[in-house]
């Protein structure tokens, strides 16, 4: 399993999830760095991961790319037309495949960029609104993704044709939105409350909030019905969006607001098979910590794995596919990153 994250200081980190020996007194995991740089020349703002390949984007407008298993750069995306901070990227991986298929980026100007990722070239970049891009999700289909805007409004967009399908006023800004893994449902983030919708005709199933007003920052969908959330409340939060009631949760998860949050899917040939639960979640004071949440209902649930970047970090990926190809963008070789300390 791999995780990245970004950093408000220009860094990127990369680490290895590796199975440690057992002993319930200590943790049973280990963080492994793969690499940490500053691979932008401002802050990043969004990252993403899938299989072997990562990329990350900044306030700078540019786009990074990474091979995971050999811990190289592939250098950045230069075509993409954005003009403004990259606000959102998302890989599209069908699930018959272990690399991933396609790239979707999205921008502070309103536009979005479609790559091929075999290897990355840009296949179609448009504009569907003038202002600027929350969040974005694609659908298990591949064929539409859905994006949340600053100025309070919601988009559908046809990735196959590269235009906008819908657009619509919401009445309030929505920070986050996500499919669960089914593309049934969808959920969108306003400020402390989720709304869990119906994606056929984008219908209000259910509200889950918790009766907190401090706001919830990331975001990822579980098995089974469950979405994970945190924030300043400092807590993971798991919900069962069938009932529409909180599953169970990790209070003072982090000493500081959590930024980042991803379901780490199992994968039997990393010793974790026993653990489909894995989440990872990062604080704003560069904590990264890795829980079983079936640990959750315990009193001090204590982490698998952490680790201490010392950083501000502003971002959080993770992926579990493994596969024998390697990225690249056309026809440049990788180079080979060298771990730095970090400067901020």
């Amino acid at each position: 399993m791999s995780i990245i994250a970004g950093s408000y200081e220009r860094f990127i980190w990369g680490f290895k999830l590796k199975p440690t020996k057992h002993d319930p007194d200590t943790q049973t995991l280990t963080l492994s760095p793969l690499f940490s740089y500053p691979s932008h020349i401002s802050s990043i703002t969004t990252v993403a991961c899938s299989g072997p390949a990562a990329a990350s984007g900044g306030s700078d407008d540019t786009i990074h790319l990474y091979d995971l298993p050999s811990a190289s750069s592939l250098g950045s995306l230069l075509d993409h037309n954005h003009t403004a901070s990259i606000t959102a990227l998302s890989f599209y991986t069908p699930s018959s495949l272990s690399f991933p298929r396609n790239l979707i980026s999205a921008a502070a100007d309103g536009s979005v960029a479609i790559f091929d990722t075999d290897p990355f070239v840009l296949l179609k970049s448009f504009r569907p609104h003038k202002k600027a891009v929350n969040d974005l999700a694609i659908h298990p289909s591949g064929k539409l993704a859905l994006a949340v805007y600053r100025d309070e409004c919601f988009a559908m967009l046809n990735l196959v044709r590269g235009k906008r399908s819908f657009c619509c006023r919401l009445g309030h800004e929505a920070s986050l939105v996500k499919f669960d893994p089914s593309g049934e449902r969808f959920f969108m983030v306003v400020n402390s409350k989720v709304g869990v919708h119906q994606s056929e005709d984008a219908k209000l199933l259910l509200e889950l909030d918790n009766g907190s007003r401090k706001r919830i920052l990331c975001a990822s969908p579980g098995d089974s019905g469950t979405v994970f959330t945190a924030g300043e409340d400092r807590a993971i939060t798991a919900w069962d969006t069938n009932s529409g009631k909180l599953a169970y949760s990790i209070q003072d998860a982090h000493p500081a607001r959590i930024k980042g949050v991803v379901t780490l899917t199992r994968n039997e040939s990393d010793g974790a098979s026993e653990d489909p639960y894995l989440v990872a979640s990062a604080s704003s004071d560069g904590i990264i910590r890795v829980w079983d949440m079936r640990m959750a209902a315990k009193e001090n649930a204590k982490p698998l794995a952490e680790t201490n970047t010392k950083s501000r970090l502003t971002c959080l990926a993770g992926s579990a596919l493994k596969s024998m190809r390697r990225p690249q963008i056309g026809n440049r070789k990788p180079q080979k990153l060298e771990e730095e300390p970090n400067s901020g």
